[in-house]
C-alpha cells in the first residue's frame, strides 16, 4: 500500500470516526429500561405498598397502617401506581363504603424482583441485623 492510499485510508476512518460522534450527539437522551422501571417503581413509598399488595388486596385504612404512610402520601402513591397500571381500584358501595387495592397482572410481575431483592438483602445486609 502506497503513502497515499494510506493518507486516504486514514482520512476516511478520520470522518467516519467523526460521524459516529456526531450521531451520538445529536441522538436523543433515552434511558435504558433499568433508568425506566425505577422511574416508575423506585420511589419507597411505591416499593413499600407494592410490597405490601403483595399479601394480596387491601383497604386504604389497612395500607396505611401496615405501611406507616401518612393519608396524602399514600393516596398520591396509589394514584401514581393506577396511573402506571401496576395497582386496581375497587369500590364496594355497600354501607359503609370502602375502597380495595390489589395488584394487577403487571403489579404481580414484580414478585420474583422483590423474592431476588429479599434474597440479595439476607445475603449482603446480614450485617445490618446484629
Amino acid at each position: 500500500m502506497s503513502s497515499q492510499d494510506l493518507s486516504a485510508a486514514e482520512s476516511a476512518e478520520t470522518a467516519d470516526s467523526g460521524a459516529d460522534v456526531a450521531a451520538e450527539a445529536t441522538a436523543p437522551d433515552t434511558p435504558c429500561p433499568v433508568i425506566d422501571s425505577i422511574e416508575q417503581i423506585g420511589s419507597q413509598w411505591r416499593l413499600v405498598v407494592l410490597h405490601e399488595l403483595l399479601n394480596g388486596e387491601a383497604r386504604f385504612n389497612e395500607l396505611k397502617r401496615e405501611t406507616d404512610a401518612n393519608a396524602r402520601t399514600l393516596s398520591r402513591v396509589l394514584d401514581d401506581l393506577q396511573e402506571t397500571g401496576f395497582v386496581d381500584r375497587r369500590l364496594e358501595e355497600d354501607s359503609p363504603v370502602a375502597t380495595y387495592y390489589s395488584l394487577t397482572d403487571k403489579g404481580e410481575s414484580l414478585a420474583p424482583v422483590f423474592e431476588e431483592i429479599d434474597d440479595w438483602a439476607h445475603e449482603w445486609l446480614a450485617e445490618c441485623e446484629a
